[in-house]
């Protein structure tokens, strides 16, 4: 009888039992809204990227169904052979002009458009220095490029100094941050860093997954929060959070989207997006330019309900978006107050190693445009009864 190989794994996830790190996923039984059925239980959903509530925007279901009447559901290619529609090149454009840049091209998905870029615009020999909780995107893609990788403590721009002037000038070198880091829901230091890069010739990059459609005017993400147009040389964001539907996005020079268009894997080896969604996040453009109090309220809301939970006495570390992280440090801890608050009708999920840090556990909870103050209200009562059951208040 063959053995199998694989055995080992089980032994893996048995240790994830016994350090209550084990978790079944979660099932959607409706649509993705901020009070909707998971495993078919009412929730009260914070755990959501759906900040706008776009993905269920009428406007958005429309133009959808309008796309895949006239296109079908697919595009039936790669970019580079048969599959750039109308519609994709009319998406890159009207992004660019967005995020007030030159041009912009469209990956699959926020994890391809920075490991993508990362490790096809530099290469061995070259330098990437990088904030510590940066996204596992943007490790994978320093690790495909085979450029050297530097390293500092978050924000720690002092640090970040001291690794530049170490590195030799006139060497290609990438300095790169999230425009808001997504466990810890804290804004990266980007004009500092911008200075920086200004001082040691360094291209610029920032990952706004989490700041578009959130930060900035009209949702222009942090660069235009900070007034860093023309400073940041690669700009990285999302279609598939705030905007509601699938995919992310490179804006800069035009150099910098036709190089891409000719080396970066995800681009070449991919099919695109099927038209529907090329629809979908042009209709949430113009949603966000035409609806800003969506924005408005996001904030109204982030702040009642961050407000909330510090009122009762939760850690909620340095947030300064609508990701507001409840830190628990322990992950077991974290699991068991995830599932506390579930039995209690709220989906706050739990973030343990190694999405985190060890001793860093936390639950993490997203606020949206969407969520009413009395479900607000509601989860707020849950936390004050599970965090005192606990002992954690």
């Amino acid at each position: 009888m063959r053995t199998d190989p694989l055995r080992y794994l089980a032994d893996e996830l048995a240790s994830l039992r016994e350090e209550g790190l084990y978790r079944q996923l979660r099932i959607l039984d409706g649509e993705q809204k901020a009070h909707t059925d998971f495993d078919h239980r009412s929730v009260v959903n914070l755990s959501s990227n759906n900040y706008l509530g776009l993905t269920t925007h009428p406007r958005l279901r429309e133009r959808a169904v309008a796309a895949i009447e006239m296109y079908g559901v697919g595009s039936g290619s790669v970019r580079t052979i048969a599959g750039t529609m109308a519609i994709h090149v009319e998406l890159e454009r009207r992004l660019a002009a967005f995020k007030q840049t030159e041009a912009a091209v469209v990956f699959q998905s926020g994890f391809t458009a920075n490991a993508g870029t990362v490790s096809s615009i530099l290469a061995g020999g070259d330098a990437i220095v990088s904030d510590e909780l940066n996204h596992a995107s943007i490790i994978d893609g320093a690790r495909l490029s085979r450029a050297e990788i530097h390293v500092f403590p978050h924000k720690d721009v002092a640090a970040a100094r001291r690794i530049l002037e170490s590195i030799p000038r006139g060497h290609r070198t990438l300095l790169i941050t999230d425009g808001v880091f997504s466990m810890d829901g804290d804004l990266g230091a980007l004009p500092e860093l911008c200075d920086l890069a200004d001082e040691f010739g360094c291209i610029m990059m920032v990952d706004d997954a989490h700041a578009s459609g959130v930060f900035g005017r009209n949702g222009r993400g942090t660069v235009d929060h900070f007034d860093l147009h023309g400073r940041v040389d690669v700009q990285v964001g999302t279609l598939s959070k705030a905007i509601g539907a699938l995919g992310g996005y490179v804006a800069g020079s035009r150099a910098l989207i036709e190089f891409l268009s000719h080396r970066a894997r995800p681009f070449l080896f991919s099919t695109s997006h099927p038209p529907s969604v090329a629809a979908t996040c042009l209709t949430a453009i113009d949603v966000l330019e035409q609806q800003p109090e969506l924005i408005d309220q996001l904030w109204e809301n982030t702040r009642f309900f961050k407000a909330g939970l510090q009122a009762l006495g939760f850690d909620t570390g340095n947030s300064e978006s609508p990701i507001t992280p409840v830190m628990v440090g322990d992950g077991a801890v974290a699991m068991r107050l995830s599932d506390r608050l579930f039995e209690r009708g709220v989906f706050a999920q739990g973030i343990a190693f190694p999405t985190v840090a060890k001793g860093k556990a936390r639950v993490r909870t997203i606020v949206t445009a969407t969520h009413t103050h009395a479900d607000l209200q509601f989860a707020l009562d849950a936390f004050a009864a599970v965090g005192a059951e606990m002992g954690i208040v």
